[in-house]
């Protein structure tokens, strides 16, 4: 007995989308691994043990972090996920002697809380709230095991509500 056409369309729906998001989490690991210029990094969060190496502080964009010299830094979407890291925290980066990146948050914003309807356009999530939509990560939707439509609590800056990146708090 073969399946309704119907049937088969939304399964073949169901599969190209779990492709999509197979593939930009493979995109996303490969950035975290050897970032947008080619570089393999070793990502750590920040530790209380001294490293040396160089120290650069720098803004979160979302997605990476911009120096004060315009070069981006590429965060672990892991990290910030996990860190639910939020469009203009303030970050610092040690780039230690062996080349690995140690990074803190040393100056978060202001945060506000809103509750959204999470979507999928062209291979990214976002979640819809209040009339906007805000870019979240693959690694906060694979953590928190969200799917499209599902209820979602992001973190936006106070300061700046109509910012392009959200950070997940939970999934509801």
């Amino acid at each position: 007995m073969s399946e309704l056409p119907e049937k088969q369309a939304k399964r073949l729906h169901a599969l190209i989308q779990e492709a999509e998001t197979n593939l930009a989490a493979a995109k996303e690991l490969l950035i975290s691994i050897i970032g947008d210029d080619g570089t393999i990094i070793t990502p750590r969060s920040g530790t209380n043990e001294e490293v040396g190496g160089k120290i650069v502080e720098g803004i979160f964009d979302g997605q990476k972090m911009a120096g004060p010299d315009g070069k981006e830094y590429p965060i672990p979407a892991n990290y910030a996920s996990k860190s639910k890291l939020v469009e203009g925290d303030i970050l610092k980066l040690t780039i230690a002697d062996d080349g690995t990146f140690i990074y803190k948050q040393i100056n978060p914003v202001e945060r506000h809380q809103v509750i959204g309807t999470l979507v999928l356009h062209d291979g990214a999530y976002y979640v819809e709230a209040n009339g906007h939509e805000y870019r979240i990560l693959l690694a906060s939707v694979t953590y928190f095991r969200i799917n499209v439509g599902d209820q979602v609590t992001i973190i936006v800056p106070a300061e700046n509500p109509e910012a392009t990146w959200a950070a997940v708090e939970a999934a509801l």
